[in-house]
């Protein structure tokens, strides 16, 4: 079996319930329809497969869920079928060189 034949002619999947995002299966043209709860929602841009679309309304601040976990936070409203990426997603994790308050790092010359 290919990868996503089991889903037939969908375009998207939502993973969990609870996401408020749904994964492109396939590749989605702009302007085409896609389904999610059972209605149709246009989707305005190209969604690449494994890309995210607003699956509800996310407004500004709330956290985007995807496979039932926070993986960032939206940066402006989000509309059903809108493509949830970079230019409207901040990820809530931090980079690993984030050190805790009243931490630093120590240079060569502090090791002694």
């Amino acid at each position: 079996m290919k990868p996503f034949e089991a889903v037939g002619r969908r375009a998207v999947m939502v993973l969990t319930p609870g996401d408020n995002i749904a994964v492109a299966v396939r590749d989605i043209a702009a302007g085409e329809t896609v389904e999610l709860d059972g209605r149709p929602v246009r989707v305005d841009a190209v969604v690449p497969t494994g890309h995210k679309i607003a699956a509800k309304p996310i407004a500004r601040g709330e956290r985007v869920v995807k496979y039932g976990a926070p993986i960032g936070r939206a940066t402006a409203d989000i509309a059903p079928g809108e493509s949830v990426h970079l230019h409207n997603l901040a990820s809530d994790y931090l980079p690993t060189y984030t050190l805790d308050e009243g931490h630093e790092f120590l240079s060569k010359e502090s090791h002694g």
